[in-house]
């Protein structure tokens, strides 16, 4: 099929290089002349594991094309993805201002019959909204079928979760063109689900919203653990074996990040309050993940009394291991707060430096050597759990700071381990580790 997506963000540049090593002729086109250009040389402007491979190959073998020109993106195809941004605003609904642009530069440059179909996250009823801009903008004679198709690619797992996903979901009015799409996704053998555009759009949000909830509510019950003497890991583990609960997302932290959660569910809220339904659970959700930011600063306080002076070590930037994403991160409410309270801030990320460089500027030294980062620091908090931290030799904790103290917002470390070294070490849900002799290793 002739397909183009409009938009080469994290979405839609992992849409257009899978379908175009699917045998597809893909055309990727945004308006960022840079971007493209990069791309076009085989450089993703994001980290994405297993990306630029294919895009490499898909390139050299003439599957995928880049352009900024809309005539010639739209002019042929015969699906369009919409594939752009859909921000917070200030109040928390979803900016749909790109998503607009885009049909109508479709409208304005489509010359044959084509289905649009809509991948960035909108609110209910944006589909429908859509609709009416091809009903009046495009060439009368053309007949253009809009289709919801929500994405669910997790950063870091992308590329597999376009081949091995859950479920697909297909929202639309015409059966015919539900069929097509269908078609398309046949060959990957994932579970197609067609409903109709409104309970599509909706799907994204209910599971986004879900998963953010199950996240705020084990970080409770872990914060409850820390008060009545019990270990979250255990409690996880028993809840997690109940079929209907299941074990995901069930890993106590500092809060979820990254550019869906959080934005998905304070758009949701907004959306319920338009129709006057106030959603108390989902606003509770939000309010706990953005206390559980903050959660591992108000612990070094209370055990130091005052930050002030302090060189802390962050360890991790992105908002998840394989990405170099910050948006929304832990890492970024931490670091603003340490430096409220007058600590210096040496960070390690093996790949997100540069983004957090763009926020936070020389306020914070750099490194991608955590011992570096550890190196006379006072104490460290671990934001991410990249392998390169879980996996470090613990001793490195005793050798390199001048203090060991580690407060772990991911439970990286077993308990039985941290407790061989001379560290102290606070965790979520956990007890906490004193600073004690090491003990002999077998």
């Amino acid at each position: 099929m002739r397909i183009t997506v409009a938009g080469a963000g994290n979405v839609g540049l992992v849409t257009a290089v899978c379908l175009a090593d699917a045998g597809h002729q893909v055309t990727c086109v945004d308006t960022q002349k840079e971007k493209i250009e990069m791309l076009e040389k085989g450089h993703s402007p994001f980290f994405e594991p297993g990306l630029e491979p294919l895009l490499e190959k898909t390139l050299s073998n003439g599957k995928l094309r880049f352009t900024t020109n809309p005539k010639l993106a739209y002019s042929d195809a015969e699906i369009i993805f919409i594939a752009v941004g859909t921000p917070a605003k200030k109040d928390g609904s979803a900016d749909l201002s790109y998503i607009y642009a885009v049909s109508y530069s479709i409208a304005n440059n489509i010359e044959n019959n084509v289905i649009v179909c809509t991948k960035s996250t909108v609110p209910v009823g944006t589909n429908d909204e859509i609709k009416q801009i091809f009903q009046y903008g495009k060439p009368r004679h053309l007949k253009v079928d809009v289709v919801a198709n929500p994405e669910f690619l997790r950063e870091g797992s992308a590329i597999m979760d376009f081949y091995l996903g859950d479920r697909i979901i297909v929202g639309a009015d015409n059966p015919e063109a539900a069929a097509i799409m269908e078609q398309l996704y046949l060959p990957l053998k994932i579970p197609i689900i067609v409903t109709d555009i409104r309970s599509a759009e909706m799907i994204k949000y209910a599971s986004n919203a879900f998963l953010a909830t199950k996240i705020s509510f084990i970080n409770e019950i872990a914060n409850l653990c820390e008060k009545v003497g019990a270990n979250i890991d255990e409690v996880a583990y028993g809840v997690g074996k109940d079929k209907r609960i299941g074990e995901s997302f069930l890993q106590a932290g500092i809060g979820y990040g990254g550019s869906c959660f959080p934005k998905d569910t304070k758009a949701l809220v907004q959306l319920a309050g338009n129709v006057k339904h106030p959603f108390e659970l989902l606003e509770s959700v939000i309010k706990v993940n953005q206390h559980q930011h903050s959660l591992l600063v108000v612990k070094a306080k209370e055990m130091m009394d005052s930050l002030k002076g302090k060189k802390a070590a962050i360890l991790g930037l992105a908002f998840k291991p394989e990405t170099d994403d910050i948006r929304e991160a832990a890492s970024i409410t931490i670091i603003r707060e340490l430096l409220e309270e007058g600590a210096t801030v040496t960070a390690y990320d093996p790949i997100a430096i540069p983004n957090a460089h763009k926020l936070f500027g020389n306020s914070i030294e750099y490194t991608t050597n955590i011992r570096q980062a550890l190196k006379d620091a006072d104490f460290a908090i671990i934001a991410t759990e990249w392998e390169q931290i879980k996996h470090l030799p613990l001793d490195t904790f005793a050798v390199c700071m001048k203090e060991p103290i580690v407060l772990d917002g991911r439970n990286c470390y077993c308990i039985k381990d941290i407790q061989r070294y001379p560290i102290t070490y606070v965790s979520i849900g956990r007890p906490v580790i004193s600073k004690v002799k090491p003990m002999s290793i077998k």
